[in-house]
């Protein structure tokens, strides 16, 4: 894990406390001063990092979620005793833990972190306040055509709606409502060979910004980013 410096100025810095795996998400917690990590691996774990200090990521203690196979109830965190991952990887260090099959993107807001899996197209949602987990959306159980597939990065508004975007599938930003509608919000044609990334809203809410990795081009070169005014919801 590196920490970087997006105005610049400042070169990347090696956080090593934070383990060594095969990272893809975070998500800040400032109330319980944690950071959540997901893990791309098809056995992965889902992880937090409690910095020594708060705002400062080089020292600290990483923790894994454990809690058995069902996909909702009760979890707790166990410490990772050699975060370096070597020779033992981080993910088989722990007896019990709870694994999620490819990690992807994470959301945090109100007690809540939300996270995706892709290999089951699945949005869990992690209670940090009573310390339990549960399913927001699996397509497996979804009658007829699942509207949301190719799970992937996610974000969220200020009214509680959830933003997930589609790493192919039908290139869309499927949104998940509150009280648990599952929709299209928006979709890019003449993209097929593109994922959508990096959905994030402005600090006031009124624009959402995400990425198209390589464009209509399908090239790594031929990325396109986007900016989506509101009002929203």
């Amino acid at each position: 894990m590196y920490e970087t410096y997006p105005l610049g100025g400042t070169a990347a810095v090696r956080r090593p406390a934070m383990g060594r795996f095969t990272h893809e998400a975070a998500a800040a917690d400032p109330d319980r001063q944690v950071i959540y990590l997901t893990e791309d691996e098809t056995n992965g774990c889902f992880y937090r990092f409690r910095p020594t200090t708060w705002g400062n990521l080089s020292a600290g203690t990483l923790e894994v979620l454990t809690g058995g196979t069902a996909t909702s109830g009760p979890v707790s965190w166990a410490r990772v005793p050699d975060p370096d991952g070597s020779p033992t990887r981080t993910r088989s260090q722990v007896s019990g833990v709870k694994r999620f099959n490819g990690g992807e993107g994470a959301y945090y807001a109100d007690g809540i972190c939300w996270f995706t899996t892709k290999g089951d197209n699945r949005v869990w949602a992690y209670d940090a306040v009573n310390q339990r987990i549960d399913l927001s959306y699996d397509d497996s159980l979804v009658s007829g055509s699942a509207p949301l597939t190719g799970v992937d990065n996610i974000t969220g508004s200020d009214s509680g709606d959830l933003f997930i975007a589609e790493d192919g599938g039908n290139m869309e930003i499927n949104i998940i409502t509150p009280n648990g509608v599952v929709a299209p919000f928006i979709r890019l044609s003449g993209q097929s060979g593109s994922e959508i990334t990096g959905p994030a809203f402005s600090p006031d809410g009124t624009r959402l910004y995400f990425s198209s990795q390589r464009g209509t081009s399908g090239s790594s070169s031929g990325g396109i980013t986007y900016e989506l005014r509101g009002p929203f919801r």
